[in-house]
């Protein structure tokens, strides 16, 4: 359960931020097969790399997906270039958590990106006061024969759609 909500707050985290990333007009990725590796700070939690499929909609609907979360989530928004970098700041309510975080992307998002997440939460969630989070994405090639833009194979290597969990074709 703990694992669970852990999970759940880093969506919404990493959803909050692509939806303020739409609005500095953040290049936009390079359709294909993407590794994405997510670690975080702390020792218990380890490093976990999953695939993802995108094209063009598929993005166009992860920018949907965190606008409409953010709209409901975050009392504050700010994203803004510095030289090469974007950077985010937000506030957002997870339950009765407030999460002020600090986003820094960078890299070339048609082949790599590189991105922090700083969050402190306040009271702290599921025991942890602050958390860091890295992503490292490097475009690998095209998708795979029997992949469909929207696969994501976890690190289990279960296979969900994005687009079809949203109900879109």
């Amino acid at each position: 359960m703990t694992r669970q909500l852990s999970r759940a707050a880093t969506m919404l985290l990493l959803l909050c931020v692509c939806a303020d990333a739409a609005a500095v007009d953040l290049p936009k990725r390079k359709s294909g097969l993407w590794d994405v590796t997510v670690s975080r700070k702390s020792a218990d939690r380890p490093t976990q790399t999953m695939q993802m499929c995108i094209d063009q909609k598929t993005d166009d609907l992860a920018l949907q997906l965190g606008e409409s979360v953010a709209s409901q989530a975050c009392s504050k928004r700010e994203i803004h270039r510095e030289g090469d970098r974007i950077v985010a700041n937000s506030i957002c309510k997870l339950g009765d958590t407030t999460a002020s975080s600090r986003t820094v992307l960078s890299g070339k998002f048609d082949r790599a990106y590189r991105g922090e997440i700083r969050t402190r939460y306040d009271p702290p969630l599921m025991g942890k006061g602050e958390s860091l989070i890295r992503i490292d994405a490097k475009w690998i090639g095209p998708c795979q024969p029997d992949q469909k833009p929207g696969d994501m194979i976890l690190p289990n290597g279960m296979k969900i759609n994005i687009r079809s969990m949203q109900g879109k074709p």
